[in-house]
């Protein structure tokens, strides 16, 4: 397996603001991943086995490509699955400002789980730690965090400050900036559009 999951993905240069609130100058178009089914299912039989290993009953993603990750995950390793669902405070500012909440018919259900949290990608970590944060509120036991892609260092550092396993796929560079440190803004470069995943 050459381990290429971003081979799936295409990706768009420019200047992006990511959910988390951060910017940078790479995006990369996720929603097409599941389109490959044939191609995704080596990789998602070996982020399995990567997470299983962690004792985990239970696995949690964010919608929408973090749920869809689950429901495989779950299916290839006989566990309960859980997603989260988005939801957008108006007006608020400042960094991961996004909240993702276990839904309330799962909620009694995630209490006492030891829960892998999973996503398509993670970056600066927006869905994970909104996941992460509602599942500590709902008494489940995070255990790890896993990820076909890992963009940069920030779900590392989540991962052990939280003493949360990371397993991933591919884990590969990405420079992301605070909104006031962005040499893209301080160049008067404008916003790219995005896709919603």
């Amino acid at each position: 397996m050459a381990n290429r999951v971003t081979a799936l993905v295409p990706a768009r240069h420019g200047h992006f603001k990511m959910e988390s609130g951060y910017h940078s100058a790479s995006w990369f178009e996720l929603a097409s991943l599941f389109d490959h089914p044939d191609e995704l299912r080596p990789y998602i039989a070996a982020l399995g086995r990567r997470l299983k290993a962690h004792g985990l009953d239970a696995v949690c993603g964010p919608m929408t490509g973090g749920a869809k990750l689950a429901r495989l995950l779950a299916a290839t390793l006989h566990v309960e699955c859980f997603e989260t669902e988005r939801s957008e405070t108006p007006g608020a500012i400042g960094l991961f400002t996004v909240k993702y909440e276990v839904p309330e018919a799962q909620r009694e259900r995630a209490r006492g789980r030891s829960v892998a949290i999973v996503d398509d990608a993670i970056s600066a970590g927006s869905a994970v730690r909104g996941t992460y944060a509602d599942l500590i509120a709902c008494g489940a036991r995070p255990v790890a965090l896993g990820a076909l892609i890992v963009f940069g260092d920030e779900a590392a550092q989540f991962a052990v400050e939280r003493g949360l396993a990371l397993e991933s796929i591919e884990t590969i560079p990405l420079e992301m900036w605070h909104p006031t440190e962005c040499p893209l803004c301080k160049g008067g470069v404008a916003f790219d559009a995005v896709s919603a995943g």
